[in-house]
């Protein structure tokens, strides 16, 4: 190169800039829904033990299991048999909440089961606390380091999917990943500009890395990975 030029960038803001925006409405809801939902799931199956709460839990973590090709055309005509679903941000959010669930589920379990001490729940019942008012006074304050693995994780892949995006959307309501694939183009790519786009596209997450990476390690340690 003979000089520094930022004309590049600002071709590929241009050409990323819905499908920047629609990924911001997909992915915001999508996390935190899957993380809350997740989060209620690993409480119960952790503390409030019941008859085939380990059959439930296994049959959960099935669902990390499922390699998303194999249901993709079942998917698809779920989706367009309900009005409003198919190609559009509310039914993405649908599909990766749903597909959230497993591992935020089972980050939350293992993360209660090692962190929150049962004597913390029962003198809660002592007092007369019922399910939902433990949860919500006495385990929700404590699962910052949960809530921060699991943000990280399901922003990464919710941002970063592609395969749903376009069986489920298109360009104009699709997310960043299809816009990106759009801009590099197939005859005659244009480098420089795909480069650029491929920057911009990843610095949401680049961003909740470094804001959320101190408590990322010590929601590590605390167990919220464990096996």
């Amino acid at each position: 190169p003979t000089s520094l030029t930022f004309d590049n960038f600002a071709k590929a803001f241009d050409a990323l800039d819905t499908g920047f925006r629609n990924s911001f409405l997909l992915v915001i809801p999508a996390v935190i829904i899957s993380a809350f939902l997740g989060s209620m799931n690993g409480y119960v199956l952790s503390k409030w033990k019941f008859p085939g709460s380990e059959l439930i839990f296994t049959l959960l973590l099935f669902g990390m299991f499922i390699p998303y090709q194999s249901i993709l055309l079942p998917l698809v005509q779920f989706m367009q048999s309900i009005p409003g679903l198919y190609a559009s941000i509310p039914g993405l959010i649908l599909v990766h909440v749903i597909y959230g669930i497993p591992i935020t589920t089972l980050i939350f379990r293992n993360y209660y089961a090692t962190t929150v001490p049962v004597e913390m729940i029962e003198a809660a019942n002592v007092d007369g606390a019922g399910l939902l008012r433990t949860f919500r006074s006495i385990v929700l304050p404590l699962s910052l380091p949960g809530f921060v693995v699991t943000i990280i994780w399901q922003f990464t892949s919710s941002w970063n999917d592609y395969l749903f995006a376009i069986f489920l959307s298109n360009t104009r309501n699709g997310p960043i990943t299809i816009a990106l694939n759009a801009l590099a183009g197939a005859q005659s790519p244009d480098y420089a500009a795909s480069m650029a786009g491929a920057l911009i596209a990843s610095l949401p997450t680049l961003v909740v890395y470094i804001v959320l990476g101190r408590w990322f390690i010590g929601g590590l340690m605390a167990g919220s990975v464990k096996s």
